[in-house]
């Protein structure tokens, strides 16, 4: 590619880098088709008095509007960067429509303007640090939010019926991943003779929210799940043991749950440590020690469809929220997790009990000044000795130590659980997502814009011309019970507020929102990045990585809907109306136990739609769970179809690569 070209898209949009340019021709959005050659300053002059938008105070100009191939081919004859001085410029008057709306953003909030279309895209070097961008058009923006979206129908008639997914990247590649799994267990001796099933489901969603990389949550969505149901499985076999009409206690449960998250940070920290120093081999230390070197939080729910409760469990500052209908109609947000970062006090309080003879180990609300989260996977420098840490630095690959460091480890993967009975009677739905998502909209925000899309559901299904007349569909607002009590004040305990409302300048009112997207976690994200506002999400969608990282983050989101399926055949299906066609699907995992002498029955390419192709993979021996058989159905296009007997090779599947 052309060393002054560089693609911002799929589409014809570019990115044009120039070392200096001293003059640009401009049209002003207040003189319209009236163009002039002006030094750059005259241009921010007349772009103050546009139209404000208040977005965080950068030198940039984002331009609206793709470039023209015309434009961009004119550019690709030339080698290297021109040289410095004024850049003639066409200035005769185009004809009205060619030119493009512009967004110009300095120490001065973000303010529009217009500009022709053939001054090309570049980038200045110099002291304004000007730079343009290539914006996408609302239908891009709209393309980009579903590109990697998902939705599952769930007929399992076990008091889940659906769960959305969706992912934004930010970095690139995106640090978040996220793990959908159902485990199918028989129920208690006690409960088999009434049961019209004699089997229960164990549901796990999980968000992994990475950072400074993607390894760790990329681990934490390979074998998470499988750590967890392992002592998950020798606590229920215990307790059944021990008492056949009783469950294990939420307080087994959750120490089970812990069990898990530790087991597998101590094997990514500690046994692949011991593996490195083993092999010897600068190879096999990049395989081994990537995970510990990055991080991630850890975010997973536990849904028991037996005792209709959910375990929630939080390593980091990923957050569920649970929303449930009050009596009077109107939703309220009851949150399930509490972010665990620096600023958090009971966190605080933990960690420098732990290390009481270092002032200084939670300095700026991070840990020893530069770690947010105070729980995560990973992060193996503020695990590892000194001495481990030089070594492996010498050795093979690591990172110098923090020079406050004393007395590790300062993290810790065990993660705070907790424990909710669901009613899918009263139409309960859970909200999990990274923390990009909570930085914002307010727990409060995210469940009443998941009760708009509710409703406008609801209205689609029961609408008629009686009823479009007389009750206008939707009302306007969030249907959100803002007198309900709540628990804590957010900010004054730690909890992350959305912070980039007031950084993009956006107002605290409920009109701002917009419901148009069939996917309710891409609803999610559309209204955090501006809702209605669609320069507003345009404008943060266009920006490319690593600029896009100063003004959002990855996004995540999971939405889960309990109650009643429509459909209760025991399949989970993808429902293609809220599912992207090239969306990477890998979230259904059924393991079965069947009775002595039961003979499995594996599932047909049937069990999905004609379209969707079909990998099933054998578990790997090392993650052993005390159950009989485990099937893994990864849905992934491409890959094809294929079954051997209930078994197939082994085959790690990234499914970045697909992205």
């Amino acid at each position: 590619m052309n060393p002054s070209c560089q693609v911002l898209s799929k589409s014809n949009a570019r990115i044009y880098l120039i070392q200096t340019q001293s003059f640009i021709n401009v049209r002003s959005s207040f003189q319209p088709y009236q163009y002039s050659i002006c030094p750059r300053r005259q241009f921010y002059n007349a772009a103050l008095r546009a139209k404000p938008m208040h977005i965080r105070r950068i030198s940039a100009v984002i331009l609206f509007g793709a470039v023209g191939y015309r434009a961009w081919h004119s550019y690709q004859g030339q080698s290297g960067y021109p040289g410095s001085g004024p850049v003639a410029v066409d200035t005769a008057e185009p004809q009205p429509g060619v030119a493009r709306n512009a967004v110009a953003v300095d120490p001065n909030p973000l303010h529009t303007s217009v500009i022709p279309e053939n001054v090309p895209l570049y980038k200045e070097t110099d002291e304004s640090g000007t730079k343009f961008l290539g914006m996408m058009t609302p239908e891009q923006a709209t393309n980009k939010l579903r590109r990697n979206e998902e939705s599952y129908l769930v007929g399992r008639g076990k008091g889940v019926k659906r769960y959305d997914i969706v992912q934004i990247p930010s970095n690139d590649p995106i640090e978040d991943d996220h793990a959908e799994k159902i485990v199918e267990i028989p129920l208690l001796k006690s409960n088999t003779s009434t049961a019209k099933n004699p089997t229960s489901d164990w549901m796990f969603w999980g968000v992994f929210d990475g950072h400074s990389g993607w390894t760790t949550s990329a681990k934490l969505r390979q074998v998470l799940i499988n750590f967890v149901a392992r002592e998950l499985n020798t606590t229920f076999q215990e307790a059944t043991s021990q008492n056949s009409t009783d469950s294990p206690s939420n307080e087994a449960i959750h120490s089970a749950i812990k069990t898990g998250f530790t087991r597998l940070d101590d094997e990514i920290v500690i046994n692949n440590v011991q593996k490195t120093f083993k092999a010897n081999s600068k190879v096999a230390a990049a395989e081994l020690l990537a995970p510990a070197l990055s991080g991630s939080c850890a975010l997973l729910s536990f849904y028991d469809s037996n005792s209709k409760l959910l375990h929630v469990a939080c390593t980091g500052d990923s957050r569920a929220v649970l929303g449930r209908k009050g009596d009077n109609g109107k939703w309220v947000a009851l949150p399930l997790s509490e972010d665990q970062t620096g600023s958090n006090p009971n966190e605080q309080a933990r960690v420098q009990k732990e290390h009481p003879e270092e002032e200084h180990v939670i300095r700026n609300g991070r840990v020893l000044g530069g770690l947010e989260p105070t729980r995560a996977f990973g992060d193996a420098s503020y695990k590892w000795s000194r001495e481990i840490s030089e070594r492996l630095k010498a050795s093979f690959f690591g990172r110098t130590p923090s020079k406050l460091l004393q007395t590790p480890p300062y993290v810790t993967a065990e993660p705070v659980v907790t424990t909710t009975q669901i009613h899918p009677e009263r139409g309960d739905f859970l909200v999990m997502a990274t923390d990009g998502l909570w930085e914002m909209l307010s727990n409060e925000e995210v469940v009443g814009l998941v009760g708009k899309w509710i409703e406008k559901q609801e209205s689609k299904e029961n609408s008629n011309l009686w009823t479009s007349k007389f009750l206008g569909g939707p009302k306007n607002g969030l249907p959100i019970d803002n007198n309900a009590q709540k628990t804590f004040n957010q900010e004054q305990n730690g909890q992350k507020v959305p912070i980039r409302q007031l950084q993009w300048g956006l107002k605290e009112e409920e009109q701002r929102f917009t419901v148009q997207d069939k996917n309710v976690a891409t609803h999610l994200v559309r209204n955090a990045l501006g809702g209605k506002n669609t320069e507003m999400v345009c404008a943060l969608l266009s920006l490319p990585a690593p600029y896009s990282r100063r003004y959002r983050d990855d996004l995540t989101v999971q939405v889960i809907f309990f109650g009643a399926s429509s459909n209760n055949d025991g399949k989970v299906i993808v429902n293609k109306e809220a599912t992207a066609e090239y969306a990477c699907r890998a979230h259904l995992c059924i393991y079965r136990k069947h009775a002595a002498g039961g003979k499995e029955t594996l599932p047909t390419a049937d069990s999905l739609p004609q379209d969707v192709d079909i990998l099933t993979e054998k578990i790997i021996q090392s993650i052993q769970v005390k159950m009989d058989r485990f099937l893994l159905m990864k849905i992934q296009p491409g890959l094809g179809t294929k079954w051997g007997n209930g078994e197939c090779a082994e085959k790690a599947v990234d499914y970045r690569k697909a992205r």
